[in-house]
């Protein structure tokens, strides 16, 4: 199992490869789509990070290809009260991503330089003051679940 995880590797196929060696069950990994990333309400206040993350995570048709044809991926909806703390988990609360900390347990917003980050934050911050946000993704605060990247990937077979 990995989760949240391949998009740091180096070589993702070799990692995907030595999972498959080392297990006689399904293989599953949890990850994002790419080409989804941009679904996401931050693509207003801070596309920078999404293209850092986009370039980041391999596409989803490239880890399902080093797999059988019986790999099966599932997008995950993401509940509004969701304690992980990747990006999209916050899609209801939009205020959490001002916290340093928060931003901090991202990976991606250390690849932007502090100004970039505070441009961001500065962009959000002032949406959610003048109500702009909220007229705009308002809806988002009671949506039960957010459909986005979030995708689980299961390879019962194995490595092609």
């Amino acid at each position: 199992m990995a989760i949240f995880t391949i998009h740091h590797w180096k070589d993702v196929r070799r990692g995907l490869e030595e999972m498959r060696r080392v297990t006689r069950g399904p293989v599953v990994i949890v990850s994002c789509d790419p080409l989804r990333l941009y679904d996401f309400w931050m693509v207003e206040y801070g596309k920078e990070v999404l293209d850092i993350e986009a370039r980041r995570y391999p596409a989803i048709d490239t880890v399902k290809g080093c797999f059988g044809e019986d790999t099966v991926v599932t997008s995950v909806s993401i509940p509004r009260d969701c304690r992980d703390g990747f990006q999209e988990a916050y899609y209801a609360r939009p205020e959490r991503l001002l916290d340093d900390h928060v931003r901090a347990a991202q990976s991606a917003w250390g690849f932007l330089s502090k100004d970039v980050e505070q441009d961001i934050v500065h962009r959000l911050r002032t949406a959610l003051r003048d109500g702009s946000w909220d007229r705009q993704f308002g809806h988002f605060r009671t949506a039960p679940t957010f459909e986005g990247s979030l995708r689980v990937i299961i390879s019962p077979g194995e490595l092609r």
